[in-house]
């Protein structure tokens, strides 16, 4: 390898070491995680849908009578669970098409933790709750996407149009 090719795959180690200590230490918390649009299970789906652009959210999050966490309903769910059924969302309650009981992590867990959850069960919004499983905030993908050009401002800042598509080695770094 040339030196510059040497130099390069330095910069890469050390950056693959700033994000896995990143992943490892830093905590949801530092994703700045999204106010929750809490809803009862029986507010119909056009009001979820409504709140939902109101906020420029991707979820609602549906809490039981006690203020716990009992279902979510993403736009994911307006696609799959209500257009694609042909129901209508006037006479459609959320409890009839959100996802029941789901999956939700702490402000206090490590983002490695949100990171696999996305990845392996394929989640792109993630509700946080307290110890009493009442909804706190909820994280995105682009919360991660937000936290990554954070730890790497000038790498991401620097990319011109087309660089993302290029291999290291034919990016003009000048």
């Amino acid at each position: 390898m040339s030196g510059i090719e040497d130099e390069y795959a330095t910069d890469l180690e050390g950056e693959f070491q700033e994000i896995k200590g990143a992943l490892l230490n830093d905590t949801i918390r530092t994703l700045d995680p999204d106010e929750p649009i809490v809803v009862a299970g029986a507010l119909s789906v056009r009001e979820a849908v409504g709140r939902m652009m109101a906020g420029r959210r991707a979820a609602v999050l549906v809490v039981d009578g006690q203020g716990r966490l009992s279902g979510i309903f993403t736009e994911r769910d307006v696609l799959t669970r209500v257009v694609a059924r042909g129901l209508d969302p006037e006479r459609t309650p959320l409890a009839q098409v959100m996802t029941p009981d789901p999956e939700a992590l702490a402000i206090g867990d490590r983002v490695a933790h949100a990171v696999n959850r996305m990845s392996v069960a394929g989640y792109r919004t993630i509700p946080l709750v307290d110890a009493e499983r009442r909804p706190v905030g909820v994280v995105t993908v682009n919360h991660f996407i937000k936290w990554m050009a954070d730890l790497f401002p000038e790498a991401v800042l620097n990319l011109r149009p087309g660089d993302a598509l290029k291999r290291p080695s034919e990016v003009d770094a000048g």
